[in-house]
Formats: structure tokens, sequence, C-alpha cells
């Protein structure tokens, strides 16, 4: 294979470092922001640095204690927004979701999996395209659909409704990578399991499932940060704050002209933690899941 020369790698170098600081730029700028007093954040000129950082935003969303800068008269200061107060409940709502988005989709998609892996019946073709290519039709065209099928059922702002959506939506990618990562297990191993009397179930549940658990992690996450991250259903179906999904109580906090930079920030960093918390630990054994299910 032939070697790179220098300028390549240097601009292979400096390709990734434009790449990175485009991802991560902007989420270290709004942490760094979330721990800036108001009146520093928004002085000209900049003296973003001249206090030590600033928990006050923090404390105001989980606590209502209103930080001693958004006080003082006279100050170089934005509104403080009851609207941010929302954030800790908008966030567990969209972390219970998720999960149970995750384990419905990995629970369906397994048991789909296997069966277009290993089974042989009629439609095993047509049946597997199409539930790829509906992923295909944009959500969009789907939102009045489901929004009236919803609303007939009675499931309005409800989190019901929305974990039967998302299921729906993560379900195509969950049986594609599943039903590739299966088929690359031997299916001898099934076989010598099936002549011992073991069923199809049970040799999914002892059997497939424990030789596919990275495939299985990596689909999880996946699902979980997707159906996580989800704003136009959780736009419709969701209007109660006691319902409300992080992104859209985040929509809302990016409209409304009385929240602080400082506070939306805060909620910035604050909703980015349960999907940093997943993440970060298990990246390796996550890509390598998806990986091996989209190689084979």
């Amino acid at each position: 294979m032939r070697r790179r020369s220098p300028a390549q790698r240097a601009l292979i170098a400096a390709g990734a470092a434009l790449l990175a600081l485009f991802w991560f730029g902007p989420f270290v700028l709004v942490g760094i922001g979330s721990v800036i007093p108001e009146g520093n954040l928004l002085s000209f000129p900049p003296r973003w640095f001249a206090n030590p950082p600033f928990l006050g935003n923090y404390r105001y969303i989980f606590t209502g204690e209103i930080p001693q800068t958004y006080l003082e008269r006279g100050a170089l200061r934005s509104m403080i927004s009851q609207e941010v107060r929302l954030v800790p409940r908008a966030m567990l709502n969209s972390v219970l979701i998720a999960t149970a988005v995750m384990f419905s989709s990995l629970t369906l998609g397994s048991l789909a999996a296997y069966a277009y892996a290993r089974l042989r019946f009629p439609g095993r073709a047509a049946t597997f395209n199409f539930i790829l290519v509906s992923r295909l039709i944009p959500t969009v065209a789907l939102a009045i659909p489901y929004y009236a099928i919803v609303l007939r059922l009675g499931l309005l702002n409800t989190h019901w409704a929305l974990i039967a959506i998302y299921t729906v939506l993560t379900l195509p990618f969950s049986i594609l990578v599943l039903t590739l990562y299966f088929r690359t297990i031997p299916a001898e191993i099934d076989e010598a399991a099936q002549v011992e009397g073991a069923s199809s179930l049970q040799v999914l549940r002892h059997i497939t499932l424990p030789l596919s658990l990275p495939s299985l992690v990596g689909t999880g996450l996946f699902t979980f940060m997707l159906a996580y991250s989800e704003f136009l259903f959780g736009l419709l179906i969701s209007t109660s704050a006691s319902t409300r999904t992080l992104p859209v109580t985040l929509g809302t906090l990016s409209t409304n002209p009385d929240v602080a930079w400082g506070l939306m920030m805060a909620s910035i960093v604050v909703g980015s933690v349960p999907t940093l918390i997943l993440v970060i630990p298990v990246w390796r054994f996550m890509v390598r899941g998806l990986m091996s299910g989209a190689v084979h």
C-alpha cells in the first residue's frame, strides 16, 4: 500500500481538526457560557473569564433559586424565565420514553431479525424489503396520519403514544442491523441446539442473543438517541408541560425572548447529560456492534 506524503497527512489532519471543531466547538462554547455570569457574558469588550465559574444557572434550573446576578440593579443582563424550570421534568420524560422505546425495539427487532435470518417462510424477502423501504418515507408525511390515530384513540398527551410511534420509526433500523448480524453467526450452532430439543425461541434467547451482545448494545443505544432527540412527534403529541419531551421544551426556550443566554446554555448542557453518560463508557462497544451488523 502506498504511503501518504507529509502534505497528504497534514491535509487529513487539518480536515479532521476542522470537522472536530465543527462538531464539538458549539457544545464547548455552550458549556463555557453556562458557567459565566450574565453580565460578563454580554459585556463588550468581553470579560468572560473575569470571575470564577458561576453555577447559579444550574441551581435555578433544579431548585428555583434566582441567581444574584439576575437581581442586580442596572446590570447588563437578560430576563429570567420560569420555563427553564421545566427542563428536568422534560428530561425525565425523554429518558423514560427513550428507554421504553429501546427495550421494545430490541425485543420486537430481535424476534423479527431472527425470523428473517434463520427461518424460511412465504413472503420473507418481500416483507423484509417493505420494512426497509417504509423507513424511507419522510417523517413529515406521517405526522398528520399518526396525530389523527392518536387523537382517535384518546392517547394525546400520553407517553404511550410517543413510545408506540418511536418504536415504529426505529424498528426498521433495529431489524436491519440485527438481521445482518444474526446471519454472521454459524447456522450449525442453531442446528446443534435444535437437535438437543431446543425451540427457536430458546435458541434465540440462550444462544443468538448472547453471541450478538455487541450488536444489541449498539442498536439499543442508537435507538435510544433517536427517540431521545426526536422533535416533530413530541411537538404534536405532547402539548402539556407535564408530558412534554426535552427537545420540545428546549425548542420553546429558544423562541422565548425572556430567557437569559446563560440559562439557555445551562439547559442544553443538562439535557445532554443522559446521552453522554450512555455513550462515552461504551463508545467502542457501540461502534463495533453497529459496524459488525453493517459490514457482514
